[in-house]
C-alpha cells in the first residue's frame, strides 16, 4: 500500500513526488507516457517571472516565478543558466513609459536578486534588426532545460524510494474502505495490476479533467487548454542574448538562442479543440511566428528555414470562455476534495492541480505537500528550496568543467560542455572507469556513445529513440535522418526491458 499515488509524470507530478517521497511518505507515480512527453517538454525553456502577467496585474504570481527562478538557478545550476533579453521599442505597440515602468517593477518584485537589473540600449551595426527600431529595453530572466528537470525530480523521488512507472495508465480509481483502488495498465505488455493508496493526486496537465477519477465536487473555474506552438531555425543572428517581441494584437514571441547553432521561436496562444497528445502546430501559427519575425529582424527566416516544431497544451483555469486566451492567467490551483465521514466510513481525500508553469512547479509541490501532509497528518519540514537536484552538488560550472576536463583529457570539449550542462555530476556514473574515447563504446554521432544511452535506459527511464533523442537531450537536432536509424536499429536489438522490471517491483 501506498500513501500516495500520483497521476501523471510532467513537472506538476514529478516535482509533488520529489517533495512527499522526501518527506519520508510512500509515493507510487504513473505516466502513461515517457517522462515529460507532452507539455513539459513543449515548453519556451524559460526560467522567468512572466513579464507579461504584470498587465494582468498578476504581481503575486511574478513575485513567486521570480523567486523560484533563483532557487532553481541555486539548485540546479546544470539546468539552468541567465539570459539577457532585448525588447525593442515598436512606437506603433506599448508606450516606452509603459515598458520601462513594468520593467523597473519587474526588478523590483526580485530586488534581491543578482542578476543584472534593466536597462535601456541602442541598437548597434551588427544588430539583425530593421534600421528603423533605433531603441530597445534590456533586462535579465532565465533558461532551462525543460524535460531534463522534470527528469531530474523523478530521479530524486526514486532516490528518496518513490517508485516511477512510465507508460503506466491509470485506467480507473475508486474509493473503497477508506482508501482508494487504482488500476494500473503497463502500456508495452498490457498487464493490469491493482495497487492501494491512501491518497490520490491528478497531476494529469492537460488530461485532468478527463482522467477516470470520481470527484465529489464541481471544480470552481472552468479548463481552456491552450496550444503554444514552437518552430526552430538555423540561428540568424549572432548575439547571446534573446529578444521579446511584440506584436500588434498584444501577444509576445519569444526569439532564443538554442543548441548553439539554432533559434527557437515562439509561442502562439491557440484554443485546442482535439486531443492535446496529437497537439501540433496550424499552418496559421507558422506564419505568424515568422511575420512577427519579419516586422523587426532584416535577415528573418523563411518557411523553407524551419527545421523542426513542436507544440504543447497548457491546462488554465478560465473566469469565461470568451476571454482570449492570451490574457488567461499562468496561476496554479490545488483543489482538494476530501467528502466528509458518512458514520464510520472515511472517504479517501483526492488533490486535483490546475495550471501552473515551469518556473513555479517547486513551490507549487511545496503548497501541494504541505496539503498532503495534512490530510494523512504527517509531520515534516519543507526542504527542497534549499536541496540540489541531482548532479547540481557543484560549486560553479566553470570549476566542475575544468575538474572533469582535467580528469578525462582525452574527451573532446563540446562533449564535456554537454554533459556538464545536462547531467552536473552525474555524468560521472557512465564516465567512471573510462580511459579513452574508445571507452565509451559504439558512436552515434554529435557526440552520443553508447555509454551515455546506456545509462540513460538504466538510470533515467529512457527507451525509445524519442526518449534519448528529443527528452534526455537535444541531439536530434544534430545527428542526421541516416544516424538516427541507425540508433533506432542498435536501440531495438537491446534486451533491456526497464517497464517490465519496474512493473514487478
Amino acid at each position: 500500500m501506498y500513501d500516495l499515488l500520483i497521476i501523471g509524470g510532467g513537472i506538476n507530478g514529478t516535482s509533488i513526488a520529489r517533495d512527499t517521497s522526501g518527506r519520508g511518505l510512500r509515493i507510487l507515480l504513473c505516466e502513461m507516457g515517457d517522462l515529460a512527453c507532452a507539455t513539459s517538454s513543449a515548453s519556451s525553456k524559460l526560467l522567468h517571472g512572466g513579464l507579461r502577467y504584470l498587465e494582468q496585474c498578476e504581481f503575486r504570481l511574478v513575485h513567486e516565478a521570480l523567486v523560484e527562478r533563483e532557487t532553481l538557478l541555486r539548485t540546479a545550476p546544470h539546468l539552468c543558466r541567465t539570459l539577457r533579453f532585448q525588447l525593442p521599442y515598436h512606437p506603433g505597440r506599448r508606450p516606452a513609459w509603459l515598458i520601462r515602468t513594468g520593467l523597473l517593477l519587474y526588478d523590483y518584485l526580485n530586488f534581491y536578486s543578482k542578476l543584472p537589473r534593466s536597462c535601456t540600449v541602442k541598437p548597434d551595426t551588427e544588430s539583425p534588426l530593421h534600421k528603423n527600431f533605433t531603441q530597445s529595453f534590456e533586462y535579465s530572466d532565465g533558461w532551462v532545460d525543460d524535460a531534463r528537470l522534470v527528469i531530474l525530480n523523478a530521479m530524486d523521488a526514486h532516490q528518496h524510494g518513490a517508485t516511477i512507472l512510465p507508460r503506466t495508465r491509470c485506467s480507473r480509481a475508486w474509493r473503497s474502505n477508506g482508501y482508494w483502488q487504482v488500476e494500473l495498465e503497463n502500456r508495452q505488455s498490457g498487464q493490469r495490476r491493482t495497487v492501494k493508496s491512501r491518497m490520490l493526486v491528478n497531476a494529469a496537465g492537460p488530461w485532468v479533467d478527463r482522467i477516470a477519477v470520481p470527484v465529489q465536487q464541481n471544480h470552481p473555474q472552468p479548463m481552456r487548454l491552450v496550444r503554444g506552438s514552437h518552430i526552430v531555425v538555423p540561428r540568424f543572428f549572432n548575439d547571446q542574448h534573446a529578444w521579446l517581441l511584440q506584436h500588434d494584437d498584444q501577444r509576445i514571441v519569444f526569439v532564443i538562442p538554442w543548441e548553439q547553432k539554432f533559434t527557437l521561436i515562439g509561442t502562439t496562444d491557440i484554443d485546442e479543440p482535439g486531443d492535446p497528445g496529437q497537439a501540433h502546430i496550424s499552418e496559421e501559427e507558422t506564419k505568424y511566428l515568422l511575420q512577427v519575425c519579419r516586422d523587426y529582424f532584416h535577415n528573418a527566416p523563411g518557411p523553407e528555414d524551419i527545421l523542426y516544431s513542436f507544440s504543447g497544451v497548457r491546462p488554465l483555469p478560465a473566469t469565461s470562455t470568451s476571454q482570449h486566451a492570451r490574457t488567461l492567467s499562468r496561476d496554479y490551483q490545488l483543489i482538494l476534495e476530501q467528502p466528509p465521514k458518512q458514520g464510520i466510513q472515511q472517504y479517501a481525500p483526492l488533490l486535483s492541480v490546475r495550471g501552473g508553469k515551469l518556473t513555479t512547479s517547486r513551490a507549487l509541490a511545496e503548497q501541494a505537500s504541505n496539503k498532503i501532509c495534512q490530510v494523512l497528518q504527517h509531520s515534516a519540514d519543507n526542504w527542497t528550496a534549499s536541496s540540489p537536484l541531482p548532479g547540481g552538488d557543484f560549486s560553479t560550472l566553470t570549476e566542475l568543467q575544468s575538474q572533469l576536463a582535467s580528469q578525462y583529457s582525452w574527451l573532446a570539449d563540446t562533449v564535456l560542455t554537454r554533459y556538464v550542462r545536462s547531467y552536473g555530476t552525474l555524468c560521472t556514473n557512465f564516465l567512471q572507469g573510462c580511459t579513452s574515447i574508445e571507452s565509451l563504446g559504439e558512436h552515434f554521432g554529435a557526440g552520443l556513445y553508447a555509454r551515455e544511452i546506456q545509462y540513460l535506459q538504466q538510470q533515467e527511464w529512457a527507451v525509445s529513440l524519442e526518449d534519448i533523442l528529443w527528452r534526455r537531450s537535444k541531439l536530434g537536432l544534430h545527428l542526421s535522418v541516416i544516424q538516427q536509424q541507425h540508433l533506432r536499429a542498435w536501440l531495438s536489438k537491446q534486451k533491456i526491458d526497464l517497464i517490465a522490471e519496474l512493473w514487478q517491483r
